[in-house]
Order: structure tokens, then C-alpha cells, then sequence
């Protein structure tokens, strides 16, 4: 079985990855199980930031990696929290924390139209030249009040565009189908087929 080191300490990513991944016969393990320190995201967009991550666990590991920037961006803000989504109210911040910063924010606001973001990059080794790099999108809207137990982050504020349940509310499978790191993962599942990586 192929081992690729997932560039996150996000267990719900992890189950995403892993759950899409392990058909293939690769198996993906989470950066922390090689002791891979944090790396500072100093880049400005998701593609900066996810080439970022994925140099810093191959160099450490000696595997190949796979990191993932994804955040929501918001119409009504300016395309904010956008990379600064997962700390969007702060060092400290929790996924609640972070959505009710963002509710707080939509207060009166009659554009509530938004989208996950998902950049996802696979590098063979800390010095590939040629990283595969997919990016996709979720389009919806911002919910009034957060709904739903399931998924991870902003899904229980998030509708996609089509439904009536927030994100929250989707089982594992109908979310990986339609969301933005569903999309981005079967153009990178094209990508590895491409190059003979799987």
C-alpha cells in the first residue's frame, strides 16, 4: 500500500482523505504520526499556503505529500475570512468560535452569497518542480443561525447553493460528492491517474 503524508493535523480531513483515497490502495496518515512541527502559512493565497504545507511534511517525512489551504470566502466581506479561516476570531479560535465571528459579521446582511474554497497540493518529494496543484469551489450562502452535528469547520452556517440543509446537516457521502474538497479530489484522482501515480 502507497503511504502519502497528509500535510494537516485535521482529523476531519483526514477522514475525508483517507475515505476517498484508500480504494486506491494508498493509504493516508496524518502528518502528526511522523512528529511534523506546524509550518507558518506565510503565504497570501490558498496555493501559496498549500505548497507551503506540502514542502515542509516531505522534507521532514521523506514521503510524498498532500496538503490542502481551503477556507470560505464571503461576498458581503470582501472575499473575507478567505485564508484566515481557521483563525478567523483569533489565535485560539474554535470552529464555533470562528462561525458565530462570521454570523456576527452577516448581521443585516441581505447578500449572503459565499463559497468554500479548496486548493489541494501533491508533491513527490520537498523539491518537486512540477507540483500538482487542483483547486474547486462550493457555491452557496450563509445561513442565519448554525443547523447540523455532522462535518467540520463553517458547514453548520453553510448552504450550498440547491439545498435546503446546511452542510452540517449532509452525510459524509453526499457532502464528499458535491463539496469543494470532493471536487478538488477527483481532479486530483485525475491528475494521479494522469501520472501514473495511482
Amino acid at each position: 500500500m502507497q503511504q502519502i503524508v497528509l500535510a494537516s493535523g485535521n482529523k476531519g480531513k483526514l477522514a475525508e482523505f483517507d475515505q476517498m483515497l484508500a480504494k486506491f490502495n494508498i493509504q493516508v496518515l496524518p502528518q502528526s504520526q511522523f512528529d511534523v512541527p506546524e509550518v507558518a502559512e506565510t503565504g497570501t493565497t490558498f496555493v501559496e499556503n498549500a505548497i507551503i504545507k506540502a514542502r515542509h511534511a516531505a522534507k521532514i517525512t521523506g514521503k510524498p505529500a498532500i496538503a490542502d489551504d481551503s477556507g470560505i470566502e464571503v461576498d458581503a466581506l470582501n472575499g473575507q475570512p478567505g485564508i484566515y479561516s481557521a483563525r478567523y476570531s483569533g489565535i485560539d479560535a474554535t470552529a464555533k468560535s470562528n462561525y458565530e465571528r462570521l454570523l456576527q459579521a452577516m448581521s443585516g446582511e441581505q447578500n449572503r452569497s459565499a463559497r468554500f474554497q479548496c486548493v489541494l497540493v501533491y508533491m513527490r518529494h520537498a523539491d518537486d518542480p512540477t507540483p500538482i496543484i487542483c483547486q474547486a469551489a462550493w457555491e452557496g450562502e450563509i445561513n442565519h443561525a448554525p443547523v447540523g452535528e455532522q462535518g467540520h469547520g463553517y458547514d453548520p452556517i453553510f448552504v450550498a447553493n440547491g439545498y435546503e440543509q446546511t452542510a452540517a446537516e449532509l452525510s459524509s457521502d453526499e457532502k464528499n460528492a458535491i463539496s469543494h474538497r470532493g471536487k478538488a479530489l477527483a481532479l486530483l484522482l485525475e491528475a494521479f491517474k494522469a501520472k501514473s501515480v495511482i
